[in-house]
């Protein structure tokens, strides 16, 4: 798989410092590369505890990203999923550590576990004092004798690290950890595997399938389940989160483990909110990429149980920029929309042939969505389809309120309400489309001539004309051909959407952005929408 990478030898160092010239000189590596990669703060005088955390690298912005002022002292990058050496772990902290102490906080890996463990005790024999605490938040796997460390470790890096900023000493802030620790409980899900630099891409989840529960370095989670959506995948990981929450308050991090969108992880946080869940959770944390797994296509939610003080320090400002802050978890807040904007409800009136006929139109734009999608992904960004059957629903569902009886009215209330449901360019269009036929209708134009005005409105707003490969290249020849019957006007609307194929240059729309051999061979979805949705007709 093709990634913006050199080597898989040099990928790490190369990335820590791309990384640290943007920190604006509050962050700095200890020399020892390629072995030894450290990352330290630079304003750090060992007057007050040191954090140090780390593992191995492909977590991103975990550990490095996490080091500043209010977080971690230092973090040790080991190669991608792979532990740092006890060397480096021990450069690590021999760089940040005072009379005040250390505290290793470790993910409960064996590698980690060994080598910041064997670097614990190499430091203790300098003078230094060390804790170490073990961070083991997964619950996917309940019959390991020891959970892994997940991204419920963030929450020890962030309140260890507000209590070390305030003075705090190493004792209490130990003590603290190994609370958070005691209460973070977490579990993911993912669509798809990670792809590890340099090597294949294992693809062990199937068509339809979500894997819950996996590891953050792509372990096999605890079973593959059906997917149907970003609800069921929310309510199965708030199945297995529930039985391990206690009463009280809850902060909720929800992580994206790497490639999911950010519009998907807005859906899955109403979805958090949505379920049994919701009523526990106060305060969120993300949802961003926090404890990641390279290109991994998942989330996870990670729980803690507060009281004021943990608020208070999760809460607590921090320079790094990665990190999210915290916020309420609250409702949504809805305000009225500002006069003129508010929707004109029409008064509704019953016409039993104009229902039928709007009804058989939508249904025939429903039909049609994949293949429209399809088309559109030749040429567009493949929505042409959605776009089109998600107004066609919502004019259906509107049916009982539209009036019918007066086509005037009709086409203005049709053009309202496409304004309002349809987005993009196509809703602008249609919804001006029967605006402007509404006002020919009201002037005594016939409902061919109200639509042709509709069309010649279109035209000159919109600056497309036949020929241009878009919709009007379908429309303009059907409402032509229309006074001789529906069955000419779909064939007329058929050669015009078929013309469209050879046209290699579109003169509007999102496809005139496009070279010519993008377009050569594939009709215009919307001249093929068009087409489809006469031919519907003419069946009678």
């Amino acid at each position: 798989m093709k990634q913006f990478m050199n080597s898989r030898e040099s990928l790490v160092t190369e990335a820590i410092d791309g990384f640290l010239r943007t920190s604006g000189g509050k962050l700095a590596r200890l020399d020892g590369y390629p072995h030894i990669r450290v990352v330290i703060r630079t304003d750090w005088d060992r007057s007050k505890v040191a954090l140090v955390s780390g593992g191995g690298s492909g977590h991103e912005p975990s550990h490095a990203g996490f080091v500043g002022q209010g977080m971690l002292t230092a973090a040790v990058c080991g190669d991608v999923f792979a532990s740092p050496s006890v060397d480096a772990v021990l450069a690590g902290i021999l760089a940040v550590t005072g009379k005040a102490g250390c505290l290793l906080i470790v993910k409960n890996y064996t590698g980690d576990r060994l080598n910041f463990g064997l670097a614990a005790e190499r430091a203790r024999a300098f003078g230094l004092k060390v804790s170490m605490v073990i961070v083991d938040d997964d619950v996917a796997l309940p019959d390991l004798p020891q959970a892994r460390g997940v991204a419920g470790t963030l929450f020890v890096h962030k309140i260890a690290g507000a209590m070390a900023e305030s003075g705090a000493d190493l004792d209490t802030i130990t003590a603290a950890a190994q609370g958070v620790i005691r209460g973070a409980i977490s579990i993911g899900m993912s669509l798809d595997t990670c792809t590890v630099p340099g090597s294949p891409k294992e693809d062990r989840i199937g068509a339809g399938k979500a894997e819950l529960g996996l590891g953050i370095h792509g372990e096999a989670g605890i079973e593959q389940v059906d997917f149907s959506g970003a609800r069921s995948a929310m309510q199965m990981v708030a199945e297995k989160l529930l039985p391990h929450t206690g009463p009280g308050d809850h902060v909720a991090l929800l992580n994206n483990l790497g490639s999911t969108t950010p519009l998907e992880m807005s859906v899955l946080s109403e979805e958090l909110a949505r379920s049994p869940l919701g009523a526990k959770v106060k305060w969120m944390i993300g949802p961003a990429p926090l404890m990641t797994s390279l290109d991994m296509h998942g989330f996870s939610v990670s729980l803690l149980p507060v009281d004021h003080a943990q608020v208070t320090s999760l809460a607590a400002p921090v320079a790094p920029h990665a990190w999210p802050g915290l916020s309420p978890f609250g409702q949504v807040v809805v305000k009225p929309l500002p006069d003129g904007l508010a929707p004109i409800q029409p008064v509704p009136s019953a016409h039993p042939a104009r229902r039928a006929l709007i009804e058989r139109c939508c249904k025939a734009l429903i039909a049609v969505e994949s293949d429209l999608n399809q088309l559109d992904a030749k040429s567009g960004d493949g929505d042409t389809g959605s776009t089109l059957a998600g107004a066609a629903k919502a004019l259906l569902a509107a049916l009982d309120r539209l009036p019918l009886a007066d086509p005037t009215q009709l086409y203005r209330a049709i053009g309202m309400e496409l304004s309002q449901t349809m987005g993009g360019s196509s809703g602008v269009l249609l919804a001006i489309f029967f605006a402007a036929a509404g006002d020919a209708s009201a002037s005594g134009k016939t409902w061919i001539g109200a639509l042709t005005a509709g069309l010649d409105r279109v035209m000159q707003v919109g600056g497309a004309a036949p020929g241009h490969r878009t919709m009007i290249d379908a429309l303009a020849p059907a409402l032509a051909a229309l006074p001789q019957g529906v069955a000419q006007a779909a064939k007329a609307a058929r050669e015009g959407a078929n013309a469209t194929a050879q046209m290699t240059r579109a003169k509007a729309g999102r496809a005139s952005y496009l070279a010519a051999d993008k377009l050569k061979g594939h009709n215009d979805p919307g001249a093929e929408g068009v087409a489809r949705l006469f031919e519907d007709l003419a069946k009678g």
